[in-house]
């Protein structure tokens, strides 16, 4: 931990301008630049001395890891909304029971909108896993449980 103090003592005012400066928060730019050292303490072989100083390095690792947040709560205020306006994806249903057809756009409807919309880029858009988890700005193990879970709903839906 004396490494994690030396290191805000060093660049800290720096870094949480930075962060700051695109998150508009004082809180947020705290939490930002504490994952960017936390991550540049387990992984101190990233920075490369050769390409430049370490604090270059550090603020642009906060600038960007900033920027990231920005874009993924953008992404979730836009899906949200999109599940609270009631908007749905369109789905090709190839159920031939009109009845079947009607319960699975019940189902569907009744997901919550996380789960709707990693169901929509897999199965409509044909994405993979990781191209869906890149897309929404979450980890790759979120959208295997947010398809799973949307999955096991449909089936106990239709069951």
């Amino acid at each position: 931990m004396q490494s994690l103090d030396h290191a805000y003592r060093l660049y800290g005012p720096a870094l949480q301008t930075t962060a700051r400066r695109v998150l508009g928060s004082d809180d947020d730019a705290s939490d930002c630049v504490h994952d960017v050292l936390v991550r540049y303490l387990r992984r101190p072989e990233a920075y490369r001395p050769e390409r430049g100083e370490l604090r270059t390095y550090l603020i642009v690792a906060v600038r960007n890891e900033a920027i990231s947040r920005v874009r993924r709560e953008r992404r979730h205020a836009e899906l949200e909304r999109a599940s609270l306006d009631g908007r749905t994806e369109t789905y090709v249903l190839d159920v031939p029971d009109s009845v079947d057809v009607a319960r699975l756009r019940r189902a569907l409807d009744a997901l919550p909108g996380d789960e709707r919309a990693a169901l929509d880029l897999a199965y409509n858009r044909g994405l993979t896993h990781t191209e869906i988890a890149a897309r929404l700005g979450v980890p790759l193990g979120t959208i295997k449980s947010r398809l799973a879970r949307a999955v096991r709903r449909l089936g106990e839906a239709m069951r």
